[in-house]
């Protein structure tokens, strides 16, 4: 059966108390994490920047969704996460830094060579896959994949229905497809293809929704 929530179990003091307050907490930091990538978008875009992926922008990007929710915003998990409703258990706490830098490095190597597509799937699974944070990890995962996938094709993205307002609002395709990358991963490869036509799906609702708004059609 497809997982229907994929939530991190960790220990740590509760800063909001209120069920409320937290949800308004949560919308306000998720507007200003996507002010936080367009801003990072139109850093690494310009003319004399060489992009490089690099573990203090994932951190950053994890502080914003977290500020004020959690004492561990904007730091990796001190210990050990299980995932809910997964079958995947993420590595060892001590493994995380090495394994965002390997996660980079596969990045920025292959940058100029492989497709944005190709990129975004990689980093939104791998990023999953490491959980390197203690909450925020799916937030900061696709806020990370849509980062790479705008800078790879030169801009930020038109279009209001953005790949990450998708997948936040209909999460089951995308936890069946980190699945089975997962599943692929177990056997020694690389198989990003279900995440790949999952985004490329979105990214084409995104641009046809930038086209109905610029041609005003409903």
């Amino acid at each position: 059966m497809a997982p229907t929530d994929r939530k991190s179990e960790a220990v740590e003091p509760q800063l909001i108390a209120d069920p409320d307050e937290q949800a308004r907490v949560e919308a306000a930091n998720g507007l200003r994490q996507y002010d936080h990538v367009v801003g990072l978008v139109q850093e690494w875009t310009a003319p004399e920047r060489t992009f490089r992926l690099r573990p203090s922008m994932l951190l950053g990007l994890q502080r914003t969704a977290l500020e004020g929710l959690s004492s561990y915003a904007g730091t990796w998990r001190p210990a050990d996460v299980r995932i809910g409703e997964s079958t995947h258990t993420p590595p060892q706490a001590h493994l995380v830094p090495g394994l965002i830098e390997d996660m980079c490095d596969y990045v920025n190597d292959n940058f100029a060579t492989r497709t944005a597509i190709h990129l975004a799937a990689y980093v939104m699974w791998r990023l999953n896959w490491i959980h390197p944070f203690t909450d925020g990890n799916g937030r900061t995962s696709r806020a990370a994949s849509y980062f790479v996938l705008c800078v790879k094709s030169g801009n930020v993205l038109p279009g209001k229905k953005t790949i990450p307002e998708q997948i936040a609002t209909n999460k089951k395709p995308y936890y069946e497809a980190l699945e089975a990358a997962d599943k692929a991963w177990r056997s020694g490869q690389i198989d990003l293809k279900a995440l790949e036509e999952l985004l490329a799906a979105a990214l084409a609702t995104q641009l046809a929704d930038y086209y109905r708004a610029a041609t005003g059609q409903s």
